[in-house]
């Protein structure tokens, strides 16, 4: 994939219609290839940081795909949101290993620290909060995703910590 299909906050600003002009360029190149669907979502929703119901109907509609089909997909791979998300998707893992070593309490703090519950974004739009079930770190259990970035053996006293290098990364400094 030419495009990084990771979440971001590229819509900050864009309307309804420059997002789905800007579509057509996205998905071009998988419409005529077996298996293009999920790739392409996968890179709409890299550059909007979401899905909206006008992407889907369009992407749809370019696949020659019933609306319902396309939807279905969305709604079943966790990966796919069809509302705005943070520039950070913050995922604790609430995976055997990692419940019993403290994830939910990790959760707890993570809950407490962004103001939001899970499925939730801040309204800065810098993080959103997701729950995973396992990221095959179980060794360093618990561990947290911030998008690609996995965080081991985490205390739920350092999700603070955590969280500000992001946000001060965001005002010009360093993570």
């Amino acid at each position: 994939m030419a495009e990084n299909a990771t979440c971001c906050v590229c819509s900050e600003g864009l309307t309804e219609q420059e997002m789905l002009s800007q579509l057509d360029e996205l998905i071009e190149e998988y419409v005529d290839k077996p298996g293009g669907l999920i790739p392409a979502l996968q890179i709409a929703q890299g550059r909007f940081g979401y899905l909206s119901e006008g992407v889907l109907k369009k992407i749809s509609a370019a696949f020659d795909k019933p609306y319902s089909e396309v939807a279905g997909v969305v709604s079943f791979y966790s990966f796919f949101s069809t509302v705005p998300r943070g520039k950070y998707v913050v995922r604790a893992c609430l995976g055997t290993a990692c419940y019993v070593r403290g994830g939910k309490e990790v959760l707890s703090a993570l809950k407490k620290q962004l103001g939001i519950d899970v499925g939730e974004t801040t309204e800065d739009r810098l993080f959103s909060l997701d729950v995973g079930r396992c990221f095959g770190a179980c060794g360093l259990a618990p561990v947290i995703m911030v998008n690609d970035d996995v965080h081991q053996r985490v205390k739920p006293s350092k999700v603070g910590e955590l969280l500000k290098a992001y946000a001060s990364a965001e005002k010009g400094g360093t993570q």
